[in-house]
């Protein structure tokens, strides 16, 4: 188990420290310069409806995926199919892994990037110079039944 002093998760530092630590500050060469960053609206993020995805506008729904993947990089979907209510239950879920005692949720600790299922606070800590501000569970969840195995027992509603 960590001690205070090499606490592995950001979420376990917080309460003890009362400014942001040096590991977490990108030197101001590395961070954007917001001189040259163009405002834009919400209406220009491109927004994909799957409602017919599995129908006859098919081709034109993977197009516009393909452009806004080119174009922009990113984009936002609705009529995703997954009922508000599962995503709010695995919402639940989540939240109560986070607030898992320390011990409990380092179980799922890992520093390998190749792992398919693995709780850290960065993409790569052994590379990188900077880290990250945040914590995260990664779970590779496709197909199913390849990765349940995997993911945290506890709190047993997660599986």
């Amino acid at each position: 188990m960590a001690t205070a002093a090499t606490k592995l998760l950001l979420i376990d530092r917080v309460p003890g420290i009362n400014r942001v630590p040096n590991s977490y500050i990108r030197p101001e060469a590395d961070r954007p310069n917001l001189t040259e960053v163009e405002a834009s609206d919400a209406s220009t993020i491109p927004l994909i409806d799957l409602q017919g995805l599995f129908g006859p506008n098919r081709d034109d729904i993977i197009r516009q995926i393909g452009k806004a993947c080119r174009r922009d990089g990113f984009f936002q979907i609705k009529n995703h199919g997954i009922p508000e209510e599962v995503v709010q239950a695995i919402m639940n879920i989540a939240g109560e892994f986070f607030r898992l005692p320390e011990s409990e949720r380092l179980k799922n600790y890992s520093d390998d990037p190749s792992k398919s299922t693995r709780l850290s606070t960065s993409f790569n800590i052994k590379t990188e110079k900077v880290s990250n501000w945040r914590d995260f569970l990664r779970l590779h969840c496709y197909p199913l039944e390849e990765y349940m195995h995997e993911w945290p027992t506890n709190p047993p509603s997660f599986r």
